[in-house]
């Protein structure tokens, strides 16, 4: 089966942040991905992470904002990334150029670069000038990415759960990479946003997987985004899927477990969901 790693932003919710760590170490897990690192010092989590034998294998850049106060801030403003949105270039280079001291000081190969909004009732013409400028952006952080060693990830996102999203689907994200052409820019590919959006996922696996631009797995269960043993989406079926077309194409990747527990703040709730772990392993 695939290698998980532990979402800790969505795992584990009944637990100080800091303390998730050794959660998902306990319940087996070897890695560890959340959305943000930057309001807690980089030593401290990388001492979490050696305390506890994890590997951090992703994490987001910034959602806006120029300071680790101002991403707290841009989040809870609503803000969903900036690497699309015209007039903001200098701010997305800063958080970007925060994401990538985190990623050294943490050995994370892989840093998601989100896409951002496009204005509400968006027109062809401000549709276009956001492929632009996101083309330029990624094309910039890629470069500053392959310097250090890292992966740049572009996620397609559904409109219900994030309406306005400027990537919505895997053949925009693929086109994408492809025009940005640096082989360090690669997509981030959520099993539950594809579903919701495209459906026909394993199909979508064996076309994408094989051609080296499918950097990241995500996974949780459809509609609710609870366990991915709940719900219509098959992922037992959909982790076959991902083994074999990885053992015939060399990938070596993970599969973030980004899903809210159907226990939800319960404690211990977490743990007592990963049936569908102990199932997979």
């Amino acid at each position: 089966m695939p290698r998980f790693a532990a979402n800790l932003s969505l795992l584990y919710p009944e637990l100080p942040f800091l303390d998730r760590f050794e959660a998902a170490a306990r319940d087996g897990f070897e890695a560890v991905e959340y959305l943000f690192p930057y309001a807690w010092p980089a030593e401290e989590l990388a001492a979490r992470l050696r305390a506890h034998g994890l590997r951090q294998v992703l994490f987001n850049a910034p959602p806006g904002g120029s300071d680790a106060a101002g991403f707290e801030r841009a989040w809870a403003d609503g803000q969903r990334g900036t690497a699309s949105v015209a007039g903001r270039e200098a701010e997305f280079r800063t958080g970007v150029q925060w994401a990538l001291r985190y990623a050294q000081a943490l050995d994370c190969p892989r840093i998601h670069c989100m896409a951002g909004l496009l204005p509400e009732a968006a027109s062809a013409g401000q549709i276009s000038a956001a492929r632009s400028v996101y083309v330029s952006n990624l094309r910039w952080a890629a470069e500053q990415a392959r310097a250090a060693g890292c992966d740049v990830l572009i996620e397609p996102i559904n409109p219900r759960d994030m309406p306005r999203f400027f990537l919505n689907r895997q053949d925009e994200a693929h086109a994408i990479v492809r025009e940005v052409g640096m082989p360090n820019l690669k997509v981030q590919f959520d099993l539950y946003h594809c579903q919701v959006v495209e459906g026909d996922v394993a199909t979508k696996i064996r076309q994408y997987l094989p051609t080296g631009r499918v950097g990241h797995f995500q996974v949780a269960g459809v509609p609710e985004r609870h366990e991915p043993d709940q719900g219509e989406l098959n992922c037992a079926y959909l982790f076959g899927v991902i083994d074999e077309v990885a053992a015939q194409c060399g990938w070596q990747g993970w599969v973030g477990c980004e899903y809210r527990p159907q226990r939800g703040a319960e404690p211990g709730g977490t743990s007592r969901g990963l049936g569908w772990l102990r199932a997979a392993g």
